[in-house]
């Protein structure tokens, strides 16, 4: 009598393993716990189909997001990470907040425009303008934040090894280039003759492209005479402020204040 070949089971795996697996390969990193929790939540909340998904990935997403946002704050090399809350409104009060706030929600950015504060040194236009960056990084933008004497060592060095083009290059890409400190110390473009040129090259490789913010605390008028050569300085005039957000910042000095009451103190 033949006899039919016994039949060896299968087994199949669950709808969830199959669900664990699909995140495993979406690299999601959903656990079976979570799985299991958020399965249970459902099952005794009667959540729908959207709201169950919601509850199972939002912590998810929430982390990566935040993992993003430390990242680009990273990359952008703030010197001072200060928040527009803790800046002292009160103590220059002829400083706009509503037009500071709404600069900080980055809609220049978005529109490849540049912002320029001008002022006198102290009145907090560094603090300002790396928190507006700090706003940027957590809106999804990339921000690059140095001094203008960093800047300028920096392109003096690749001069030297012949990478200039591709300094130029790395520049031009963030959203948003922050230049504190243009105009502060006439050395840096004594100690660099190509000063001028180099600026004029990293806003002219942005100009409509990208926003770039420049800090100073010298009039426009001046610029011929710090840079030096007044039909370049025209030109990189005219790029930096073409469309761009103009802010003069007037006030006290936070740095004198600090000092008096150091004083005051002993």
């Amino acid at each position: 009598m033949n006899r039919r070949p016994k039949k060896t089971s299968r087994i199949t795996p669950s709808r969830r393993d199959q669900i664990l697996a699909d995140f495993a390969t979406l690299r999601l990193p959903v656990t079976a716990d979570q799985l299991d929790a958020a399965l249970q939540q459902a099952q005794d909340t009667g959540l729908s189909h959207l709201d169950f998904l919601h509850r199972l990935l939002a912590d998810q997403a929430g982390q990566r997001r935040q993992r993003s946002i430390e990242r680009r704050v990273k990359d952008a090399r703030f010197r001072d990470l200060k928040p527009l809350a803790e800046f002292d409104w009160n103590f220059n009060p002829a400083i706009s907040r509503v037009q500071i706030e709404t600069l900080a929600a980055c809609d220049f950015v978005r529109r490849h425009q540049n912002l320029v504060f001008v002022g006198q040194s102290g009145v907090g236009k560094s603090h300002l303008i790396q928190s507006i960056g700090q706003a940027a990084c957590t809106l999804g933008f990339r921000v690059r934040y140095l001094t203008s004497g960093a800047l300028l060592e920096d392109l003096t060095a690749a001069l030297a090894d012949q990478t200039i083009h591709d300094q130029i290059r790395d520049y031009a890409r963030p959203d948003l280039l922050i230049i504190d400190e243009f105009g502060f110390d006439r050395i840096e473009r004594n100690v660099c003759p190509q000063a001028a040129s180099l600026w004029y090259k990293i806003i002219d490789a942005r100009s409509q492209r990208r926003s770039t913010a420049l800090v100073t605390n010298i009039d426009f008028e001046a610029w011929a005479d710090y840079l030096g050569d007044p039909p370049l300085a025209m030109a990189l005039l005219d790029r930096v402020v073409d469309g761009a957000t103009i802010v003069k910042l007037k006030g006290k000095s936070y740095r004198v204040h600090r000092g008096e009451e150091k004083r005051a103190a002993q």
